[in-house]
């Protein structure tokens, strides 16, 4: 049962290690206008993936307004990023692999941008991968909990098995021994019955003999009762 979950939570963890955090920069059509930002795959649930970004969002950088599967931020405040105040606008897609992440940073008079400002966009690369890295996590916590709960299952199950083991061997040791007494006890009838055939068969041999004896007893009397007779 151990070797089970080490082996699943080694796989849970292999699968962790494998993950590339891609981060590419790429334009999309919002509301009619091209915008530039940035775009991370992960290859996990859109739907857990877009809840998890909002959240994210509404931490690190302020409250999320939500609208057709668009979200923004007005006013973010993220000082890894920018020193000044962003205009966040972000959407969470899904591709074969699992789900792309794509966001645009706008600094008031410019869009983070890889070339014209490599700074920020690194930032805000770093900070894409650090939600990213949180997701992951977050999703290997969530497996360890299940196999967890799969363990305890199975523990509980290996304890209700065990139990009813032990429940039959104490009925087959009941039933062994009460096999032995029955055995015993039909030994003392087998013997209290020879002793008995024997009782019986004394019992018809001392009925002859007392018999016999009455019937001598009976002439003796008879005898008495001649000589009796005799005298006059």
């Amino acid at each position: 049962m151990r070797g089970i979950i080490l082996a699943v939570l080694l796989l849970i963890a292999g699968v962790c290690q494998a993950q590339t955090l891609h981060v590419i920069e790429k334009e999309r059509e919002i509301n009619g206008v091209i915008r530039r930002g940035q775009q991370l795959s992960v290859e996990l649930d859109p739907k857990t993936v877009e809840k998890s970004w909002k959240e994210y969002l509404g931490k690190k950088a302020g409250k999320v307004k939500t609208s057709k599967g668009l979200l923004t931020v007005e006013g973010a405040v993220i000082d890894t990023i920018s020193s000044t105040p962003l205009r966040v606008t972000s959407m969470v897609g899904s591709n074969a692999q699992g789900s792309n992440i794509w966001w645009s940073l706008d600094m008031g008079v410019a869009y983070v941008d890889k070339d014209a400002t490599p700074k920020e966009y690194a930032a805000a690369e770093s900070f894409m991968r650090g939600f990213a890295r949180r997701l992951y996590r977050d999703d290997v916590l969530r497996q360890i909990n299940e196999a967890e709960e799969v363990l305890r299952a199975r523990k509980s199950e290996q304890d209700r098995v065990v139990k009813e083991a032990n429940s039959i061997q104490n009925q087959i040791d009941k039933n062994r021994q009460r096999k032995q007494d029955l055995e015993a006890e039909l030994a003392r009838n087998t013997e209290e019955l020879k002793q008995l055939e024997l009782n019986v068969e004394h019992n018809v041999k001392q009925q002859e003999i007392s018999r016999q004896q009455v019937q001598d007893m009976e002439k003796s009397v008879e005898l008495v009762r001649e000589k009796l007779k005799a005298i006059k």
